[in-house]
């Protein structure tokens, strides 16, 4: 920063240290909301596994079970899922699910019911079919929302509309660690739902196991909507957090290498004075 006046350099060090602050506020903001985010992870998973326990069972007692559910048919239309974010600053996560999706809709006569701000805005831009708008908000996003999604993607399939079903989220390994993921909802596969240790039935299913299993399939998508759901706001959290530590650190070391400059500055206007002095008596 040479020929930089010292007052232009206590500037910029004033600054950074206002932008040190905003992104230490947002980093313990993504903090607190990412402990919320691991608890609704924790709580979601044991409606989903009674709904996995139950189809799982009926496929496991049904050996010729008949259902459109677990009918492959040649793939012309597929749907996806898609869940992002309603903001940035959260490092790759919203890029990375975007390039995933992107990258796998690549030739295919794809349609998308993005759920998120930054979902909508980025199919809209790239003219990809969007099935609808209703859910840009994916702070605002109920397991309400999520089972009215998923019968409605369980008739719009019935009806032909799609041959495949997928959901795009981000899966949350660790608070250092988000993974990209996507994730067939249908049509669904025995051996899906029959891995895994073998299951005892003794339920009778009144009328019976198919208009049961016809009857919690949609459920039991709502349920892992709801999970990947959970799972992406837990990661967005997490990659916010992280992204924000990183700025508040790089913050730091801009403010020290500043300071240093600063004085150094400083020191050579007072050595330049006291030589001008001497100089002049």
């Amino acid at each position: 920063m040479a020929g930089v006046s010292t007052k232009e350099i206590k500037n910029r060090i004033r600054s950074m240290e206002s932008t040190k602050q905003i992104t230490k506020a947002m980093e313990m903001v993504a903090a607190s909301k990412l402990r919320r985010a691991q608890a609704q992870v924790l709580n979601s998973r044991p409606y989903f596994e009674i709904l996995y326990s139950t189809i799982h069972s009926i496929v496991d007692a049904n050996k010729d079970l008949s259902s459109p559910y677990l009918k492959q048919r040649p793939v012309k239309k597929v749907m996806y899922v898609v869940i992002a974010g309603d903001r940035g600053l959260a490092g790759g996560y919203n890029s990375n699910i975007l390039k995933l999706v992107q990258a796998e809709i690549q030739d295919k006569d794809a349609t998308v019911l993005p759920i998120g701000k930054k979902a909508v805005d980025y199919f809209k831009s790239h003219k990809v079919p969007v099935l609808t708008e209703t859910y840009a908000e994916a702070a605002d996003m109920t397991i309400g929302d999520c089972f009215s999604v998923a019968k409605q993607l369980s008739r719009a399939f019935l009806a032909g509309e799609f041959d495949e079903v997928y959901v795009a989220y981000t899966n949350f390994v660790s608070v250092l660690s988000q993974t990209p993921a996507s994730l067939r909802l249908l049509p669904l596969t025995r051996q899906e739902l029959t891995e895994g240790p073998a299951v005892s039935c003794d339920t009778i299913y009144e009328p019976n196991g198919e208009e049961v299993f016809a009857a919690i399939v949609p459920e039991y998508l709502g349920g892992i909507l709801y999970g990947a759901l959970c799972e992406s706001r837990a990661a967005e959290q997490a990659a916010r957090r992280s992204a924000m530590d990183s700025a508040t650190q790089n913050a730091e070391d801009m403010i020290a290498d500043l300071s240093l400059k600063f004085n150094r500055a400083r020191q050579a206007a007072i050595t330049q004075e006291i030589t001008e002095i001497v100089a002049g008596s």
